[in-house]
């Protein structure tokens, strides 16, 4: 069963997005901080999508 999106509590670098995205997709959360990072040099609105989702996700 596919955990529910949400950030949180205990994992948290700055916002718990990447930890949350982590959880729900089953993988490390640093793995995901690295695909985020490494995407962060792609053009691309990743920085924007991040903090739309700091904004709608909510806490555990």
């Amino acid at each position: 069963m596919a955990r529910r999106l949400a950030r949180p509590r205990d994992d948290r670098w700055i916002a718990g997005v990447c930890s949350g995205l982590a959880r729900r997709f089953g993988i490390g959360s640093g793995t995901m901080r690295l695909i985020f990072v490494v995407s962060c040099l792609l053009p691309g609105p990743q920085f924007l999508i991040y903090l739309i989702l700091w904004a709608l996700l909510p806490n555990e």
